[in-house]
């Protein structure tokens, strides 16, 4: 990741309630799959969980991924 990168991924934490919002669900989202991730075993539903929680992570990163394009490109 460059400084340029970085940069603007702290900008937009002060300035994006959009941004802030992301990133707090990325890591909700993070936080459920590590629990997911050390059961021993999961269930059908936690397998179903599991995977919607995945796609829940990478939506709001390629969102954030589109602000911070977005901001570097303004």
């Amino acid at each position: 990741m460059s400084d340029v990168t970085e940069t603007v991924r702290e900008q937009l934490m002060v300035s994006s309630e959009e941004y802030q919002h992301l990133r707090h669900e990325h890591a909700l989202y993070d936080a459920k799959l590590d629990d997911l991730a050390h059961r021993k075993y999961l269930s059908d539903q936690d397998q179903i969980e599991e995977a919607r929680l995945k796609k829940l992570k990478l939506r709001a990163k390629d969102r954030m991924e589109q602000l911070i394009h977005r901001a570097m490109s303004a």
